[in-house]
């Protein structure tokens, strides 16, 4: 479904100073991190994450210039994204994040234009060129229904900009937190799959690390398709007889492996555990982190975890928006399925497709169930 090889390696030749004005990390030795690390976020195509750093501080870096690999993809003139967006006029301004903004824009003929999402990138934005090279060239050489397609990009001066297609229904995040008509079980279930599958995708046949599992980089077709977004934190998995690649933490608080954040080695396994966050709300219309909460109950592993696979206290963690319009057997099924993937030993955590089987099975039993 689509093309699988290590393109990381070929954008990462060389080294120039940091864009605009943050510093990161690209490789770096566990031993040598300090003991205060700051924890980068990364925001989606339509909406806003939380921002929050571990302990305070920064390693000080620089970051790779590369090249754009893909001939596949267009490359868009600033004025050609000007007038798509109507001089990226605030009437056109579908979501806003730490990289910048994201515009709703039509490109092509007016008999036959496609309509599109233009994401711009702010100069001293959270993302930097580093980052929009690494979502151009995984999303210029991966191909996947279950990935969000990139038409073209702009990188005209110091403007980067990123062209997608229109996902008209958003993210996953916003159904689950924002609109007033809830997602049905069913629905619930399809999003999941297909996200699986797209992570799948990534972990098992492209041995790459997506590092920014969240439902807000879930974005839904008119039908309810799910389509994962925002590469920018991509990265190839290891390689040979390593278990893992060491490198900056980077991530959105409540989703990143604890294993991950403590000591900076990173494996497809941190991706199951974000995966299972995700799963997580999605049974229990609970956001990953919320400070509007109190104590236990602001971080949703940290609440959720004791109740798991105990079909006594399902009630309790099930979605109150559901109003009890969900299969008690599949609830628990999931439970226990999050459960596993957000186990502490990372080892122990399922692979993506494995995981990917057990949601199958699920949409399975749903099906019959619709059907009878």
């Amino acid at each position: 479904m689509g093309n699988c090889f290590n393109w990381f390696s070929r954008a990462d030749t060389t080294q120039n100073p940091t864009y605009a004005s943050r510093t990161i990390t690209s490789r770096t030795d566990p031993s040598s991190l300090p003991s205060t690390l700051t924890y980068s976020i990364s925001s989606n195509l339509y909406s806003t994450s939380y921002n929050g750093t571990i302990a305070g501080g920064a390693l000080p870096t620089r970051e790779p210039e590369g090249e754009i690999l893909s001939s596949n993809l267009k490359d868009f003139s600033l004025n050609d994204l000007k007038n798509a967006t109507k001089n990226f006029r605030s009437d056109s301004l579908i979501g806003e994040g730490g990289f910048g903004y994201v515009y709703k824009g039509w490109i092509g003929e007016p008999s036959s234009s496609m309509v599109v999402a233009v994401k711009k990138l702010k100069p001293d934005g959270i993302q930097g060129h580093n980052e929009w090279l690494t979502e151009v060239n995984c999303l210029g050489q991966l191909h996947h229904p279950n990935l969000v397609k990139l038409i073209g990009y702009c990188s005209e001066g110091d403007n980067r900009l990123l062209v997608y297609e229109y996902m008209p229904k958003g993210s996953l995040d916003n159904h689950l937190n924002r609109r007033a008509e809830p997602l049905s079980w069913q629905t619930r279930i399809k999003v999941a799959v297909q996200a699986a599958r797209g992570l799948s995708y990534l972990n098992d046949e492209c041995k790459i690390i997506y590092r920014d599992v969240k439902s807000s980089n879930i974005l839904l077709d008119l039908e309810f398709n799910a389509k994962l977004s925002d590469f920018g934190l991509a990265k190839d998995g290891p390689t040979g007889d390593d278990t893992h690649v060491s490198t900056r933490i980077v991530g959105t608080y409540g989703y990143a492996a604890p294993e991950y954040i403590a000591t900076g080695r990173l494996s497809v396994k941190a991706d199951v555990y974000s995966f299972g966050v995700v799963l997580l709300e999605i049974l229990t219309g609970r956001r990953a982190f919320d400070r509007a909460r109190v104590g236990a109950e602001q971080k949703l592993v940290d609440w959720a975890r004791p109740q798991l696979g105990n079909k006594h206290k399902l009630r309790r963690i099930a979605d109150p928006k559901l109003d009890g319009e969900y299969p008690k057997k599949g609830a628990l099924e999931l439970s226990l399925l999050a459960q596993q993937c957000i186990g502490e030993d990372a080892k122990k955590r399922p692979a993506m497709f494995e995981v990917l089987a057990s949601l199958e099975k699920l949409q399975d039993g749903v099906k019959q169930m619709s059907s009878s």
